[in-house]
């Protein structure tokens, strides 16, 4: 929340210099996703490990528990199923969205989208890693969620 707020402190010291340069500043939103990002690739290439949430290693739904965490986003850490019903639907026009939560498998596994052909996730032969939504990945899709972005 603190990097939030401090976040949006820059944006709008720096406002009129965006307007004198004839330039619309960053959406939050954009510094959101950045942010999410930044997290995830801090954790890609640590190991699969059962109930595992982070930082040295980490199941599925640990990623994703320890993404939203570190972007200030504080759920109780739980299972992809819990994940599903609790967080926000995604419109359908942005399901493969970065920053989209796919859930797979009758919500037994779960990933973020990194575009319409990749998507990272923590999996257990390979660790936390970007993978191909291949055809293996999108006949197991169950649903998509949102991240929700946090307010300050």
């Amino acid at each position: 929340m603190r990097k939030l707020a401090i976040v949006f402190t820059i944006l709008l010291m720096a406002a009129p210099a965006f307007a004198q340069a004839g330039e619309e500043p960053p959406a939050p939103q954009d510094d959101f996703l950045t942010s999410v990002k930044a997290a995830i690739t801090k954790h890609l290439g640590r190991p699969y490990v059962w109930g595992s949430s982070g930082l040295k290693s980490f199941d599925c739904s640990g990623f994703i528990w320890r993404v939203m965490f570190d972007n200030g986003i504080l759920l109780k850490r739980t299972t992809a199923r819990k994940f599903y019903m609790t967080l926000p639907a995604v419109p359908e026009e942005d399901r493969y969205k970065f920053g989209t939560i796919v859930f797979f498998d009758n919500l037994k596994h779960v990933g973020i989208v990194d575009s319409e052909s990749m998507f990272y996730h923590a999996q257990l032969s390979r660790g936390t890693n970007l993978s191909p939504l291949n055809s293996f990945w999108r006949r197991r899709i169950y649903g998509f969620r949102r991240i929700p972005v946090p307010t300050s």
